[in-house]
């Protein structure tokens, strides 16, 4: 499912960070009340009134400026535009329109996206008004806030949602009708786009120990034993406190988009430093996203080992990648195609894992013997009963179970049930979703 994006621009110290954190709903973004100061992110999956939508913040723009700094800043704000499909403008209404202001809405009238004004910084609307001047812009989406204490935020978003399009989830019949897409993720310079390389047997992509090499996401069919495979090459991600260059921030954007429209995400990882703290917050993003997932150790051939290390690695690997301890490791070398074309036999395999569906006869029959063999805990007291099981969706296998006490159902137990379900129908490589509804 491909969301749609909103950014929010404006020129420095308007208060776009303080709008991010409360939509956000979290203190993700540093603020404080001096222009150019450094985010730790500037990405959050939001929602609001049942829509769901990706949030940008961007940094002040100075377009005036010559500093390098200042245009390293404007072309953050470019990237982030182009990939939205609509904006938030956020003014300053206790210091009234300013020239910059001005500027900043003639860039954004070329770029022909609808644009919702926030005049900021009203923390009494009835006894403060925002001045005539911001009414000459010729904007017609114009909305009073207070970002600081949430006045006006919420019409504010209401009217930004319905201009959203719908989310786009490319619908396919059967994994067998098409090009299976598979994003390739990882920190930077782990291999992306040498492994990539040596699946098509040609350089095709640039290659380069220079970590950020990649800053778009590059999409490559590739044939293999009858197979189409479409392998998306995308840049590193790395910690946001280590992003200096202003694209690569962007290209976090980019790859995260790349995942959403994946179908297998290949999670690339550096054999001879081992499980990162960086490499488990990729995974989540995958993990969140509901990607069948295969966790790829490059760079074997430089990692110590002797005979018994793969069996040492593994439950190592799971215990750090918890969210995601269901998806196969494969240890290869990018640079001397060890094991690499293995990869894409492995990603046909939870790429058919990912389109599953079950037959809701077998499904109840497992159910059954799996309460027989433990039964869910009592809720207040009273018994959980499960009456029936169905699949509802693929991409990935989601269930629906229906129970007496859906809000008894613990964590545990959900867990349970999921592991009996990847055991008994070969689910290793995908996420699951099981949900619980009461029965009328």
């Amino acid at each position: 499912m491909t969301q749609p994006i909103v950014v929010i621009v404006g020129r420095p110290n308007v208060g776009k960070s303080t709008l991010f954190n409360r939509l956000a709903g979290s203190r993700q973004a540093i603020v404080r009340n001096e222009p150019g100061v450094t985010r730790d992110r500037m990405y959050a999956a939001c929602q609001w009134g049942g829509r769901q939508f990706s949030l940008i913040d961007t940094g002040g723009l100075d377009l005036f400026t010559s500093e390098q700094l200042g245009q390293q800043v404007r072309k953050q704000a470019e990237v982030a535009l182009e990939e939205s499909q609509a904006i938030i403008l956020m003014l300053d209404a206790r210091e009234g329109l300013t020239p910059l202001d001005k500027e900043i809405v003639r860039q954004l009238w070329k770029r022909g996206k609808p644009i919702v004004v926030a005049l900021n910084k009203l923390d009494n609307p009835k006894n403060q008004q925002p001045s005539a001047d911001f009414h000459g812009l010729g904007l017609p989406r114009m909305f009073s806030i207070s970002a600081e204490h949430g006045l006006g935020v919420g019409d504010l978003i209401e009217e930004v949602v319905k201009l959203l399009p719908a989310a786009v989830r490319e619908e396919s019949p059967a994994m067998e009708q098409h090009a299976l897409r598979i994003a390739v993720v990882g920190r930077p310079n782990v291999g992306k786009s040498t492994l990539i390389n040596c699946l098509l047997g040609e350089e095709r992509i640039l290659v380069s120990d220079v970590a950020g090499t990649t800053r778009d996401a590059i999409d490559t069919m590739v044939e293999f034993q009858g197979n189409e495979y479409v392998l998306i090459d995308t840049a590193g991600i790395r910690k946001k406190a280590k992003v200096k260059a202003a694209l690569e921030k962007y290209s976090v954007i980019k790859a995260l988009a790349a995942i959403e429209r994946s179908e297998v995400v290949l999670l690339l990882m550096d054999a001879s430093q081992g499980v990162s703290e960086q490499d488990v917050k990729i995974a989540g993003y995958a993990h969140k996203a509901g990607k069948a997932t295969i966790v790829v150790m490059n760079k074997w051939d430089l990692a110590p080992k002797d005979s018994t290390t793969i069996k040492e690695y593994i439950p190592l690997i799971n215990e750090r990648l918890k969210t995601m301890n269901y998806a196969p490791i494969i240890f290869v070398s990018a640079l001397n195609g060890q094991r690499v074309l293995d990869i894409l036999k492995l990603a046909k395999d939870v790429g058919e894992q990912y389109y599953r569906r079950l037959a809701t006869p077998q499904l109840n029959d497992l159910l059954q013997a799996a309460i027989n063999r433990h039964h869910p805990p009592a809720y207040k007291g009273k018994p959980v009963r499960f009456y029936y099981i169905t699949q509802v969706a693929a991409r990935p296998p989601t269930f629906l179970i229906f129970t007496n006490y859906p809000k008894g159902i613990t964590t545990a137990y959900r867990r349970y049930l999921m592991n009996q379900i990847r055991q008994a129908f070969g689910l290793s490589g995908t996420p699951l979703v099981i949900k619980f509804r009461k029965r009328h």
